[in-house]
């Protein structure tokens, strides 16, 4: 029988996926596992017999889990880096006799080796992941940050996509939106993606000039064409365009009377100078925009029919900045970057100040924030911008999230809220957890546990 328990008993600690260590009450190792060689580069015969005081002190157990058990009379667990450069969980157990005292200590050796091999190799594909995931929102904020140009939401990615469209040809292009919405700089981006890139890109603003002085500056003017007309001559605005883009911004501006010569040269191409005879053949592209609905000006009789047709080819509708809110983060980042390099200033926005700047529907919109925030960066002593400083209409656009109606909330709850919704906020508005972490001022990782903390992303199981 007794023959019978030793071959079962050998047999456990030799099938066992642990390395069995067993000593006696004095740490004299009486049993022990043949994977002892692999994991701690002995032969289990050779650690037979001897103190697992002096193989502690010999780096073989290092540090050892019995001579923890034996001093501190419980179980213990640690972590062993053995010679054979194995990672181990080292448990060890006491086993007491009728009288308490310890006569056994069994020992478990579990190799975390390859666990901490592939738990490494998880890191670095999480820091590939997150240089790869860097390098992408560079390229794609390459591609759509050009020439002051910052896109982040998806009806000004669909409006630049349809301009990168019709770029490539020679058609009309009629831009619509609010004042300050930017039409100007797209429609100078449409001119630079274009063939004619290498060619002028000429802009007048129909609303800037005198009517009585509409003619001369689009048609251009012979020597002694009237009085006080330069001796020379002068080419109008159409010449200058050839081979190039003509951009006619405020286009509904344009003076009844000067319609049907607009018409005219943009069927024909071809123009005459005031007080000339001669007619001049002429090569450019048109681009319009406008803040006025043109149909009702149709409609109403300030807007000949014919030259609605004519320039309403290809309307590209530019959204208000209170209906892309998610540019407006990264349009406060973009203006701040220039401002600081030009003013040689190293100003910054609090959080919360951007969270009140997204929040507001900006009337005058893009123009009207690049003002604001050229005028923060010069007025605001301090290298931080914060919610106090803004005007007031920005300023008072919604109550601070930590205004609580009930007083008697825990510090602890109010600030989880604020926190709660500081995290929902940058989760709608930044595209990536990178974005979330700088727009929070917080590491990557912090965003990522608080997500999962407050449920706003599911923790991964």
């Amino acid at each position: 029988m007794r023959n019978l328990l030793e071959v079962e008993l050998n047999a456990l600690i030799e099938t066992s996926k642990d390395n069995i260590v067993v000593t006696d009450g004095n740490g004299i190792v009486i049993r022990a596992s043949s994977s002892c060689l692999s994991i701690y580069g002995h032969p289990a015969q050779s650690l037979i017999g001897q103190s697992v005081f002096e193989l502690e002190k010999m780096g073989i157990f290092s540090p050892s889990v019995t001579v923890q058990v034996l001093r501190q009379g419980k179980e213990c667990q640690l972590m062993q880096h053995t010679k054979t450069g194995r990672l181990v969980m080292a448990s060890g157990f006491p086993v007491f006799d009728d009288e308490q005292r310890i006569f056994r200590v069994i020992s478990f050796s579990h190799d975390l080796t390859e666990l901490q091999q592939l738990k490494e190799k998880y890191e670095e594909l999480q820091i590939r992941m997150l240089r790869y995931e860097t390098e992408i929102e560079e390229l794609r904020e390459k591609s759509t940050h050009v020439e002051g140009i910052v896109i982040n939401s998806e009806s000004m990615r669909n409006v630049w996509r349809l301009i990168q469209r019709v770029a490539r040809s020679d058609a009309t292009v009629v831009f619509l939106g609010e004042s300050g919405v930017g039409k100007s700089v797209l429609a100078r981006a449409l001119h630079n993606a274009s063939e004619r890139r290498s060619g002028p890109f000429i802009e007048i603003n129909c609303g800037a000039i005198p009517e009585s002085l509409f003619e001369s500056e689009l048609f251009g003017y012979e020597a002694g064409a009237f009085t006080g007309a330069n001796r020379n001559g002068k080419p109008g605005i159409f010449e200058l365009a050839d081979k190039g883009t003509l951009f006619l911004d405020e286009i509904g501006e344009i003076p009844l009377a000067m319609q049907a010569k607009l018409l005219k040269v943009i069927q024909e191409k071809k123009v005459v100078r005031i007080g000339g005879i001669r007619q001049r053949s002429i090569d450019f592209r048109l681009i319009a925009a406008t803040n006025r609905d043109l149909e009702s000006m149709v409609k109403n009789g300030k807007l000949r029919e014919d030259l609605y047709f004519r320039l309403n080819v290809i309307p590209i509708e530019i959204p208000p900045l209170r209906h892309r809110s998610e540019d407006i983060c990264l349009l406060v980042h973009h203006y701040l970057k220039n401002f600081n390099e030009k003013y040689n200033l190293q100003k910054s926005f609090h959080p919360a100040t951007l969270d009140l700047m997204t929040a507001y529907d900006w009337p005058g919109n893009v123009r009207q924030l690049e003002n604001t925030v050229e005028r923060l960066v010069l007025t605001v002593e301090s290298d931080v911008i914060f919610p106090e400083h803004l005007p007031f209409s920005v300023r008072s656009v919604s109550a601070q999230p930590w205004e609580e109606e009930n007083e008697n909330i825990p510090l602890k709850e109010v600030l989880e809220k604020v926190e709660r919704q500081w995290l929902k906020r940058a989760y709608e508005r930044c595209r990536t957890t990178i974005d979330m972490a700088k727009y929070l001022g917080i590491s990557q990782p912090s965003v990522v546990r608080k997500l999962q903390k407050y449920g706003i992303i599911e923790k991964k199981k």
